[in-house]
């Protein structure tokens, strides 16, 4: 599988990577096994968690993921693998995490500490922000509410706590997700003005009805050589088609319907019957097409797979070398046009 350079940093990470947040939730610890062996098999040598996982989010499931992935890991030579992790930022009513987490030197310290004895290892090559301290529109939100600003951690503040844990040796590299272009841009100016470790990756949602990153995003990463880890390049489900054929069938959309509110949105049928549509006259799974696309995007350093069951994964790696043609790229555009972004 291709390797690719992970931001400014000196980590090569495979173009799909493997997301973890369904282990402890719908998928069993022989299965989060049996998920990595194959990932691994095939080329993956990017593994991204959080301690927050697995979703949905509940007290009595909290960091299994982790844990799950620790058993395997220990087993594994560590030095062929690239591990991120996340600490959970505030106000999302996780109040089991930390008695609500902030992104602050206390948080920071026991949060990482949590994670590595959970994943069983000395340290983590990528530690990122789940999502910022500060308020920002997210998971479905798009229009910035200056009366929803809250009292926040300092971006500088946030940036010598994970400093230090540089420093400690805990952790390589760090990142961000679920970030606007003023977050990582800020971030990346507080680092070089202070002598601060840089962001490396931010980890947003990218995919064929969310494709916002391209507008803002896209250039401010360029320029400061942030590379972007695409998440959700299914959009949940939806882009495999299998929501057109029973609306019913079983995924995180009909067992966690408050988790997935960002598909309700009226122009999402349509967008992925036409996408689904192109797919199948291309000889495409669109699954397959919709990865291929994520994967290709010039500002994409590596695109999560999340599966259930091995049989989606195989299907999901197999993507790998599939490169979508001029004639479906024209008509992945028209639809775009038509139905632009759809599922921000």
């Amino acid at each position: 599988m291709e390797l690719r350079q992970l931001g400014g940093s000196d980590l090569r990470v495979s173009a799909l990577s493997l997301g973890t947040m369904t282990f402890g939730e719908q998928n069993s610890e022989a299965d989060a096994h049996a998920q990595l062996d194959l990932a691994v098999s095939r080329g993956v040598n990017f593994i991204d968690t959080a301690e927050m996982y697995p979703v949905a989010p509940r007290a009595e499931t909290q960091g299994s993921t982790e844990s799950y992935i620790g058993s395997w890991l220990k087993h594994q030579r560590r030095d062929n693998l690239v591990v991120a992790t996340k600490i959970a930022g505030p106000s999302r009513g996780f109040s089991w995490i930390r008695n609500t987490p902030r992104i602050n030197r206390e948080h920071l310290n026991a949060a990482i500490d949590g994670s590595l004895k959970r994943l069983q290892t000395d340290y983590v090559d990528l530690y990122q922000i789940h999502w910022p301290d500060r308020y920002v529109p997210m998971f479905g939100a798009t229009s910035y509410d200056a009366t929803q600003e809250r009292d926040t951690v300092p971006i500088t503040e946030q940036l010598q706590a994970l400093a230090d844990l540089v420093k400690a040796g805990k952790v390589r590299h760090i990142g961000l997700s679920n970030e606007t272009p003023w977050g990582v841009a800020e971030f990346v100016k507080c680092a070089e003005q202070l002598g601060l470790p840089k962001i490396i990756t931010v980890q947003n949602a990218y995919h064929l009805m969310n494709r916002s990153f391209e507008s803002g995003l896209a250039e401010v990463c360029r320029h400061a050589n942030v590379g972007l880890l695409a998440y959700s390049p299914l959009a949940f489900g939806h882009l495999s088609g299998k929501y057109l054929t029973d609306p019913n069938t079983k995924g995180r959309i009909t067992l966690f319907p408050g988790f997935g509110q960002r598909y309700n949105k009226p122009n999402v049928p349509h967008a992925v019957k036409e996408y689904v549509r192109i797919a199948r006259e291309a000889g495409l799974s669109p699954a397959t097409m919709a990865l291929a696309f994520a994967r290709t995007r010039w500002f994409t350093s590596s695109v999560i797979l999340g599966a259930t069951s091995l049989q989606q994964l195989k299907e999901n790696l197999d993507s790998a070398e599939v490169m979508l043609s001029a004639e479906v790229l024209d008509q992945i555009e028209a639809v775009h046009k038509r139905y632009p972004n759809p599922a921000p």
